[in-house]
């Protein structure tokens, strides 16, 4: 067997003695028995069949099975949810992939086809025996001399090379699962091992001369979340407090504050006192947020190293995979570039309408074979967050698309929320309307936007076309979801499928305590703005400087403590809209 680096999967290529039964014609061969991997990785499972004669119906993998019951496919185990890809065929392929590895899927794996012929069904034995671990490290020896072992519940497969670590720093690398060394004074030192090229499955790190030492424990290591969505990533850390932490991106070439990081200002907070637990919070997040974070502290005689391995964010969004089924069926599955954490459920829509949830991807009851019918998906929780639309059964269907899921703009400015819509029959009205409403309502006739909504693009009798929404004059009452909706003579686009939330925000300027008698002025909102605003700070009214000066152009300012002037903020285009005025009593007010 071989190890093979999938980015930070572990895939398993396994060369050893195929195993062959079978009688008549019929046979499976799988290219190992047994298989012993790390928690969090991927496996494939090798193996191909022949059948005797007919057509192949039916394939899938299960693991048990009771007496005169018929074996379960393990694509209907929700254990499994978004965890299986085949990537066999009806010919003569069998091959499973079962990805994000826990130590419940150890068992043995078995592979069933059914034919067309009267008494085509055929399940090989003895099947793949998988046995999932994780990694531990046992301390044992004297007092002055320690050896650390790198543990599993069963013995890795292709002699892999074990690395330790040190206070979060890379110390060794080894083919012994064991590490040999002198205690001297490193009474607060903690180790850690892993296997080269998954870091990121290491052990816990553990102390060495007692129970209290410097470590980090990361809550998740992997995480995979919804592009938009919020995530937090936790951690925490044993014996000494802390004097000064932060988080990092483990691809900058150094470590760098993420707070003080350009691509994600606005977005990014730190919760946690100096003894823990430390979290790092990413709101709207995006695709190119997907990396690995890593968090360093400091004491007063310690620092925690940069190279320990952290939690591994990947952001996804949501598509609708549409694959032919059984006579001339369709199969639709929800699909993401990785397994979504925790076990979601999954939301269907067909053409604006709620339908079904489920724990299982797929799409579960007959997909409509009409031509104008649409569906989209999304996860519960983050409905905000759905699939685009996609016709099932050719390129023209009933769809609304949404340019922005979400939108935060300021108080008293003016918004375009956007969409486009395709009727496969030509519309014969339509209108904008607030979801919190109980039953939708035009806003043209909504009391509370009187003279303030325009459909700039209002026209009947079109098949497609854009959809624009503008609300002038903005309040913050305004703040709600809106959807779009359209008649044609035959059909209506339903009221259920989530659109665009618009979010409407003052500006305020925020005083915090800074080094050596300065504070730091924040200029802050109850939403993030839309479009990476570029801030503007004035000084007793009279504007700093132009917003082409990075010093003035973010929405921080530091300033003397004592100063006697004023301070307001604004966004660039809306200098009209700033933010009340701070003065000195104000900052000396919000330092204490």
């Amino acid at each position: 067997m071989a190890l093979r680096t999938a980015g930070s999967v572990l895939v398993v290529f396994l060369w050893s003695v195929t195993v062959v039964l079978g009688q008549d014609g019929w046979s499976v061969t799988y290219t190992t028995q047994s298989i012993c991997t790390l928690k969090g990785s991927t496996v494939d499972l090798f193996c191909s069949y022949t059948y005797p004669r007919g057509k192949v119906t039916t394939t899938f993998w299960f693991t048990e099975w009771g007496t005169g019951v018929e074996p379960e496919d393990l694509v209907q185990n929700p254990e499994y949810a978004g965890r299986l890809e085949y990537h066999g065929d009806k010919k003569k392929d069998c091959t499973l992939k079962i990805t994000d590895l826990r130590e419940r899927d150890s068992a043995t794996y078995k592979f069933r086809l059914l034919t067309d012929q009267e008494g085509g069904k055929y399940s090989g034995s003895p099947g793949v025996t998988l046995s999932v671990t994780g990694l531990q490290v046992k301390v044992t020896g004297g007092h002055q001399y320690k050896t650390l072992t790198c543990i599993t519940t069963c013995t890795l497969t292709d002699n892999p090379t074990y690395i330790w670590y040190k206070n979060g720093q890379h110390l060794d690398e080894s083919t012994s699962p064991q590490y040999k060394y002198s205690v001297s004074n490193d009474y607060d030192a903690s180790y850690s091992c892993a296997v080269k090229g998954h870091e990121d499955l290491h052990s816990p790190a553990v102390c060495v001369q007692g129970q209290s030492c410097n470590r980090v424990t990361y809550t998740k290591r992997r995480i995979c979340v919804l592009k938009g969505s919020t995530v937090d990533i936790s951690c925490t850390v044993g014996y000494y407090s802390t004097t000064s932490s932060f988080w990092f991106r483990s691809d900058k070439s150094t470590p760098e504050d993420l707070t003080t990081d350009p691509g994600y200002a606005g977005r990014v907070e730190y919760t946690g006192t100096y003894r823990g637990p430390f979290t790092l919070r990413i709101t709207d997040l995006k695709e190119e947020d997907s990396a690995e974070y890593r968090f360093t502290f400091k004491t007063d005689n310690f620092d925690w190293g940069h190279s320990f391995p952290g939690t591994t964010l990947s952001v996804t969004g949501l598509q609708v995979k549409v694959t032919p089924a059984a006579e001339g069926q369709k199969t639709l599955t929800c699909i993401t570039t990785c397994t979504l954490t925790d076990n979601p459920t999954y939301i269907w829509y067909k053409n604006g309408q709620r339908l079904d949830e489920s724990t299982s991807p797929q799409y579960k009851d007959p997909v409509s074979s009409d031509y104008v019918d649409s569906y989209s998906c999304a996860v519960k929780g983050h409905e905000d967050l759905l699939s685009p639309a996609v016709c099932v059964q050719g390129q023209i269907c009933n769809r609304v698309t949404y340019t922005k899921r979400r939108i935060c703009v300021l108080k008293g400015s003016t918004v375009d929320i956007f969409c486009t819509y395709v009727g496969y029959y030509s519309t014969t009205s339509s209108f904008w309307f607030r979801s919190d409403k109980s039953t939708p309502e035009d806003l043209t006739t909504d009391p509370g936007y009187v003279g303030r909504v325009e459909y700039t693009d209002k026209e009947t009798w079109r098949y497609e076309g854009p959809c624009t929404l503008r609300i002038t004059d903005l309040r913050e009452e305004d703040s709600a979801e809106y959807r779009f909706t359209f008649k044609a003579n035959n059909f209506e686009w339903g009221h259920s499928l989530p659109g665009t939330t618009l979010s409407v925000t003052g500006l305020q300027v925020k005083v915090t305590p800074a080094a050596e008698g300065q504070k730091t002025l924040t200029c802050i909102t109850t939403c993030t703005l839309t479009d990476n605003p570029t801030y503007i700070w004035y000084k007793n009214g009279q504007r700093l400087d132009e917003p082409t000066s990075q010093q003035y152009s973010s929405n921080i300012l530091v300033v003397l403590g004592h100063s006697v002037d004023s301070y307001s903020c604004a966004v660039e285009h809306h200098e009209d809209l700033h933010s009340p005025a701070v003065c000195e009593y104000e900052l000396n007010y919000y330092s204490t």
